[in-house]
């Protein structure tokens, strides 16, 4: 029996490969829950908090606030989320929507703490969906 030990290497890494995507496959489904069976109020929370996350390293509220601020970002995703909490908040229940206008608020002050020249009153990032923050 003649066999090539380059063409076994080959089989062999190829068996590997499909092996490690069919357990990848495996986990990401086990990981994953359908998304019929997610209620509308932890998609609208975990969006929010999602926005909430990248505006505070924006801000510069984070570990390195010198290499990672950026306003003109942190103002898209400030108004982003004030627009989804805003909207979303009859949808969903007073104690979630208290928490996020808690921390929007908190993100609209960080930001007018960072900007070298803040906005007017009323006219920082969000503060069309939530009105003056001060």
């Amino acid at each position: 029996m003649d066999t090539n030990p380059a063409e076994n290497t080959a089989h062999s890494d190829d068996e590997a490969r499909r092996q490690r995507w069919e357990d990848q496959e495996r986990a990401a489904s086990a990981a994953t829950r359908d998304i019929a069976d997610v209620p509308a109020v932890e998609v609208i929370t975990t969006a929010a908090v999602h926005l909430m996350s990248a505006a505070a390293v924006k801000v510069g509220l984070a570990d390195d606030p010198a290499n990672q601020l950026d306003l003109d970002e942190a103002r898209k995703l400030i108004n982003a989320l004030a627009g989804l909490i805003t909207a979303g908040a009859p949808e969903i229940s007073d104690m979630h929507a208290r928490s996020l206008r808690d921390g929007l608020r908190s993100l609209q002050l960080g930001f007018r703490e960072a900007s070298s020249i803040p906005d007017p009153i009323g006219k920082g990032p969000g503060e069309k969906y939530t009105g003056p923050v001060t």
